[in-house]
């Protein structure tokens, strides 16, 4: 099982030593380091600087968002950083929810999952250069000849050669249809929560993923003897998200936690959340789901959870620790 480095989007400041700690992380045995977007900074940007100041950890975006970009966009910036980092580049892509795709985006969020199969096959066939990019989808066109076209369009031929034809490209996906759907045109997937006690879960949407496919989990890790205070951020997340990062109905993270079993629990945190009692909703999270979804605890209890991890499909844990120590810490402990 391999380790890597989540860096995230900013908040209001950019985060302090992301080249120093990146550094040190591939020193000790990282495989890969990560950055991110929400409606602030991007992903491209801050890796590429990273690309800069490392020569062997893997770069990639967890995750891109298809509605910044189109997918020809999002073809040259991923082409681009590959050239420069010696071909270490790594492309998650997110199709994000609706409040983030038409409130920040101004674009449309309706079929997220026809949208993902084209966005993917536009730059697959972009890297490939095998020919002017010819495309007739439903949402995407090549050349353009919809409403207000002047009827100019030229089927085009990337003019840089990729210096590889196949990107990785990871996707982030939640729902069943989403996650099966990934395991067929994608490379790789970015679970939200994935809990190696409840492998069932995502059993029959994976199980024809194609070798060498990526399951790349995002994990708090935390070496401590009080696991209760180490659980509270992850509660304080999963309230956040599950309770308010979506419209009632339309909140992706709160059907999955029902689809793991807690379902009423789920819904008791997002009615708390709207409510207005966001303490309570925090509160409301089961200790025992925020402890499967991390490492947490004393180095032998976390050694022991750890086994169930090995067992699971995932290839690689994603961790966000801030200090040496910690990055050092969890490489001694996850790649012993």
């Amino acid at each position: 099982m391999d380790l890597g480095l989540v860096w995230g989007y900013w908040g209001a400041q950019p985060p302090q030593g992301i080249v120093e700690l990146t550094q040190h992380a591939e020193s000790v045995g990282f495989d890969s380091v990560w950055t991110a977007e929400s409606w602030g900074s991007d992903a491209f940007g801050p890796l590429t600087w990273i690309a800069a100041h490392t020569s062997k950890i893997r770069l990639g975006t967890s995750v891109v968002q298809m509605s910044a970009r189109t997918p020809t966009a999002t073809a040259m910036h991923a082409m681009t950083i590959d050239h420069l980092s010696g071909g270490r580049m790594v492309l998650g892509l997110g199709v994000s929810g609706p409040q983030v795709v038409e409130g920040w985006y101004g674009q449309p969020s309706n079929k997220p999952l026809a949208r993902t199969r084209e966005y993917i096959e536009i730059i697959r066939q972009a890297m490939r250069r095998e020919g002017p990019l010819h495309f007739e989808g439903e949402f995407y066109n090549h050349p353009y000849t919809g409403p207000g076209s002047v009827g100019l369009g030229k089927p085009l031929k990337i003019m840089t050669h990729p210096l590889r034809s196949e990107i990785p490209i990871l996707l982030g996906a939640e729902g069943p249809k989403n996650v099966t759907q990934t395991a067929e045109i994608a490379d790789g997937w970015f679970p939200l929560y994935y809990s190696p006690f409840r492998q069932e879960v995502y059993a029959d949407q994976i199980a024809n993923r194609k070798e060498g496919f990526e399951i790349n989990p995002i994990v708090t890790f935390n070496v401590t003897d009080d696991i209760e205070q180490a659980l509270w951020p992850v509660k304080a997340s999963l309230g956040f998200y599950i309770g308010g990062m979506g419209a009632k109905g339309q909140n992706y993270h709160t059907k999955l936690m029902a689809r793991m079993g807690y379902e009423e629990e789920a819904y008791r945190i997002q009615d708390l959340f709207f409510e207005g009692k966001r303490d309570e909703a925090i509160a409301a999270v089961p200790d025992s789901f925020a402890d499967e979804i991390s490492l947490v605890g004393p180095v032998g209890r976390i050694k022991e959870r750890l086994e169930e991890w090995h067992k699971s499909p995932v290839t690689s844990l994603l961790v966000s620790a801030r200090s040496p120590e910690a990055l050092t810490q969890i490489a001694d402990i996850v790649l012993d």
